[in-house]
């Protein structure tokens, strides 16, 4: 198995308030981190609180965390926080998001998510350091704010890249990158682009989204909305465009088109079958692990279905 084995945070299909059972058994299970995301359910930061609290062993990470939809120094000072609480086993994983979090729900303009990126990660830097900031970044303006409590250990800053010019932003100025949505081959196809700035241990975080003991139908099913739901968004259409997955444009035009079950029915098994691993546990496990032999330092388990402690066992790093 892989040094590193993550899981996403909530679990599925059971409230955070009832987790902290399935999560204290996570580390026994092999686990070595949780990694929560900031959609429309539970904020990113709450779930890996309790965590830090529930299993102290676990490294936490957000992956992850909208780059717009707080302003720089609170998400100076709630990363600040959480390193606190986990001394050295916190990351910080920020991204563009898409326009429809950060535009159609937050109602903030999603305008040059590569500058609000970068820009960030410059000013993060700084304020990490608890050195007094003021600067102006061609996406913000920030004067005289300073951490009150800097984080003695600094988190690594992460940055959700999909395509050639943030997966190099996430080499050359981040700490790494945290990739979704993507194949085991794909990752040959991004990891260079993170690696080429003499950093080829860069760390990878992979999100892999997993259906383990469900039967292929319904998995298939099940897939195939999660499939449009994202796919369909436009940084993700473009990132498989980029990856020449040509195959979904009768998706992509039946979607644009209104027409939501012919997107669906569109959408070719083979595709469903690599972007969402199902089968036996043991089987998604080796799938997992050619992520990892495709250059993943990191796995995160992304279970889309399921009862948790059931989904947490089978799909756990030793038994």
């Amino acid at each position: 198995m892989p040094q590193r084995w993550g899981i996403t945070v909530p679990l599925t299909g059971l409230p955070l308030w009832e987790q902290r059972e399935l999560i204290r058994a996570l580390p026994d299970l092999g686990y070595t981190d949780v990694w929560s995301a900031e959609a429309a359910g539970t904020d990113a930061f709450t779930p890996l609180a309790l965590a830090a609290e529930w299993a102290p062993a676990l490294r936490l990470g957000t992956a992850i965390v909208p780059a717009f939809t707080r302003g720089p120094a609170l998400l100076a000072q709630t990363a600040a926080t959480l390193a606190g609480l986990a001394p050295g086993r916190f990351a910080l994983g920020i991204g563009t998001s898409s326009n429809v979090v950060v535009e159609s729900w937050n109602g903030i303009p999603f305008t040059e998510p590569y500058a609000r990126v970068r820009d960030l990660l410059d000013f993060l830097r700084q304020a990490f350091t608890g050195e007094k900031v003021t600067g102006e970044w061609p996406s913000f303006a920030v004067r005289g704010f300073r951490l009150d409590i800097p984080p003695e250990h600094t988190p690594p800053v992460l940055v959700a890249a999909l395509r050639p010019g943030m997966l190099r932003l996430a080499g050359r100025d981040g700490d790494g990158a945290i990739v979704n949505w993507l194949t085991s081959d794909d990752v040959r196809a991004v990891a260079p682009h993170v690696r080429e700035y003499g950093k080829p241990d860069a760390e990878i975080v992979a999100r892999i989204f997993v259906l383990p003991d469900v039967p292929a139908d319904e998995a298939r099913a099940i897939g195939r909305r999660a499939l449009a739901a994202y796919l369909n968004v436009p940084v993700y259409r473009a990132f498989h465009e980029w990856l020449g997955r040509m195959e979904l444009t009768p998706m992509w035009t039946a979607w644009a088109a209104g027409d939501r079950r012919a997107a669906l029915e569109a959408i070719p098994d083979a595709v469903v079958d690599r972007l969402v691993l199902h089968g036996p546990a043991e089987s998604v496990r080796e799938q997992v692990q050619a992520y990892v032999e495709a250059g993943v330092t990191t796995p995160v388990l992304a279970p889309l279905a399921g009862e948790p402690g059931a989904l947490i066992r089978a799909l756990a790093a030793r038994p």
